[in-house]
C-alpha cells in the first residue's frame, strides 16, 4: 500500500485527488490549513479507514513516514492568491522547500502542482513545456506566477542536487465540482452569476481565450505523470481546445437557461490574452488526453452548484 501525502488535500483539485487515491487502494495522509480548502470537501472521506486529517500550514516544517507527495498546497484563484500576496510567496516557497526536504528526507517521489501561469501572457501559442514564459515580476499576480515559477527552480534544483525523484505538473484552467462559490474564476463566476439571475461580468472584450479541463481528467493525468518512468522535466496537463470567455459565457446561459445578461468590466492588469496548452509531449508519454468536453463538464459543474446555492 502507498503512503501519500497530499498538501492542500482539501481544496478542489486534492479533494478529487483523495478520493481517486483512496479508491485505488492507497493510504492518505491529507494536509491543509484550510486558507481556501474546505472540509465539506473531503467530509465523506472521514470516515475511511485509510483517510487521515491534518491541519497543518507548509510554511512550517511537517514530519511524516511517506512514499509519494502531491504537492498541490497554494491558493490558485487571483482572489485568493492576491488577498496575501507575502503568504502566497512563502507558500510557494518555504512550503515547497519544506516538501521537497520532506521527500529528501524518506525518499518519496515528489508531484508539484505548478501552473500554466508560469507562462505569464504568453508569445507563443499554443503554449510547449520549453517556453520561458513572459511574466511581470513585479505585477499584482507575480506573487503566484513568479512564486510558481521559483517553485519550479527549488524542484529541479533537489533533483539534481540531492537526487530527490520528482514530478512536475503545469496545470491549465480546470473546472468541476467542489469549487468554491466565491472562488473568483471564470467558470465559478459565470455558473454563479447565471443562476442567481446576475449578469454575467466578462472582462475586456471577452475574446481572450481560454482552455477548461474537467477535474476528472485532471486528476488522471496528475496519478499518471506521478506513476510514470523518467519525466523530471516540466509537463503541461490541460485541455487544447481553445474557447474565447464570450464563448464560455454563452454557453453557461444555454446550459443554465438563465436570463441574465452579459455584461463587460475593465480588463485586469496582465491578464493573459491567450491561453491553451500543447499536450503533445503528456499524450506521448503518458498516453493521456482529456475525455470530457465542455458541454459535458459545465453540465455536471451547474447541477453541483445548484445544490450548493440551495444549501
Amino acid at each position: 500500500m502507498n503512503r501519500i501525502l497530499i498538501t492542500g488535500g482539501a481544496g478542489f483539485l486534492g479533494s478529487h485527488l483523495c478520493e481517486f487515491l483512496l479508491d485505488k487502494g492507497a493510504d492518505i495522509l491529507c494536509i491543509d490549513n484550510f486558507f481556501s480548502g474546505d472540509k465539506d470537501n473531503i467530509r465523506h472521506l472521514f470516515s475511511h479507514p485509510y483517510f487521515e486529517l491534518s491541519r497543518h500550514d507548509i510554511i512550517h516544517p511537517f514530519f511524516a513516514e511517506v512514499d509519494k507527495v502531491y504537492h498541490l498546497a497554494c491558493p490558485a484563484s487571483p482572489i485568493h492568491y492576491q488577498h496575501n500576496a507575502i503568504k502566497t510567496v512563502k507558500t510557494n516557497v518555504i512550503g515547497t522547500i519544506n516538501m521537497l526536504g520532506l521527500a529528501k528526507r524518506t525518499k518519496a517521489r515528489i508531484l508539484l502542482a505548478s501552473t500554466s501561469e508560469v507562462y505569464g501572457d504568453p508569445k507563443v501559442h499554443p503554449q510547449t513545456e520549453d517556453y520561458w514564459g513572459n511574466v511581470n515580476p513585479i505585477g499584482i499576480r507575480s506573487c503566484y506566477d513568479e512564486g510558481k515559477r521559483i517553485a519550479e527552480t527549488l524542484t529541479m534544483d533537489y533533483s539534481r542536487q540531492n537526487n530527490v525523484q520528482i514530478r512536475i505538473a503545469r496545470i491549465f484552467n480546470t473546472y468541476g465540482p467542489r469549487m468554491a462559490i466565491n472562488d473568483g474564476r471564470v467558470i465559478s463566476n459565470f455558473i454563479v452569476q447565471a443562476l442567481r439571475g446576475e449578469p454575467l461580468a466578462v472582462y475586456g472584450d471577452g475574446n481572450q481565450t481560454r482552455s477548461f479541463c474537467y477535474v476528472s481528467d485532471l486528476i488522471k493525468g496528475l496519478t499518471a505523470l506521478m506513476e510514470s518512468e523518467n519525466i523530471t522535466t516540466p509537463l503541461n496537463l490541460g485541455n487544447p481546445d481553445e474557447f474565447t470567455i464570450v464563448q464560455l459565457a454563452e454557453k453557461v446561459l444555454k446550459l443554465t437557461k438563465s436570463s441574465s445578461k452579459i455584461t463587460h468590466k475593465p480588463l485586469p492588469p496582465d491578464d493573459p490574452v491567450r491561453r491553451c496548452p500543447d499536450i503533445s509531449l503528456a499524450k506521448q508519454k503518458l498516453n493521456w488526453k482529456p475525455e470530457i468536453d465542455l458541454d459535458e463538464g459545465l453540465t455536471k459543474t451547474i447541477a453541483y452548484f445548484k445544490k450548493k446555492l440551495k444549501k
